[in-house]
């Protein structure tokens, strides 16, 4: 059956700049794709049915799979359904993209079994349609995003590195993430610009991470969990996406191997680089 990688994200940068009227917040942000993936497997069949190996994924129309795949075939025309089976590694409420990254991957794939022929620009103006993040996770990579994140651009010059994710024993629930920001009246850092600004001058841009929603969030623990990210030789580190996990970003193996050990405590901890 064919199968792709959904690889996990993270977000080197997060400006929350303004709201529409829909309520979907306005970003800013720079998306990197990291080599932690799930697997997702894609078949005709007659209707549309998530299986998943991971307890508490919804398996309906609350699954951004399931509407992935309504939208393809509602845009395409082509008649018939899929049987969507999801390998999880990806931890959830985590800041890492993982539903979205599935939903891509899904899309990618019933446009090979249809024989759909769509281009990656209309895979992505599917995508937007599905969820946030979804469009990007159709090329993914290193890309800047905007609006809800169906405006890319993709961007080089950023060198490869290695990177720890580490999740603590609690999620964060994206729309409570964006919730605090409003409550609190926060106004963003901007900090998309900053970066943007080191990588063009040949400064490092990674020195210059910021993420709105780890402000709004305040939590003492994944400031900690940051805190020893530098303590264990990360040259940035930062909360990803709406949270609750933490990427430390690594210029050798060696150190970040040894930074893997030292987090042996916490539920979650991972080594993958970016790609």
């Amino acid at each position: 059956m064919p199968t792709e990688s959904a690889f996990a994200k993270i977000n080197l940068t997060l400006d929350v700049i303004g709201k529409r009227q829909d309520g979907y917040h306005l970003l800013g942000t720079v998306m990197q794709s990291v080599s932690l993936c799930d697997k997702v497997t894609v078949e005709k069949a007659d209707n549309i049915e998530i299986f998943c190996d991971a307890a508490g994924v919804p398996l309906d129309r609350k699954n951004t799979c399931y509407k992935a795949a309504e939208l393809f075939f509602e845009s395409t025309g082509k008649l018939g359904g899929a049987k969507i089976v999801i390998e999880k590694n990806i931890p959830s409420e985590a800041g890492l993209g993982g539903g979205s990254s599935d939903a891509a991957a899904v899309l990618r794939l019933l446009n090979e079994i249809y024989d759909a022929r769509l281009t990656y620009s209309e895979l992505e103006n599917i995508a937007s349609n599905v969820g946030a993040d979804v469009a990007f996770c159709i090329r993914g990579g290193t890309s800047v995003c905007k609006g809800i994140g169906e405006f890319i651009e993709p961007i080089a010059g950023l060198s490869k590195k290695y990177i720890i994710l580490v999740k603590p024993s609690f999620g964060v629930s994206t729309p409570e993430a964006y919730r605090l920001f409003d409550e609190k009246g926060l106004e963003s850092g901007l900090g998309t610009v900053k970066f943007l600004q080191a990588l063009r001058s040949g400064k490092n841009p990674y020195l210059e991470l910021s993420n709105d929603l780890e402000y709004a969030l305040g939590n003492e623990e994944i400031a900690k969990l940051r805190m020893r990210m530098y303590e264990y030789g990360a040259e940035a580190a930062q909360m990803s996406g709406s949270g609750s996990c933490v990427f430390g970003i690594f210029e050798e193996r060696e150190s970040a191997e040894r930074a893997e050990r030292l987090f042996a405590d916490l539920p979650f901890v991972r080594l993958c680089r970016t790609i």
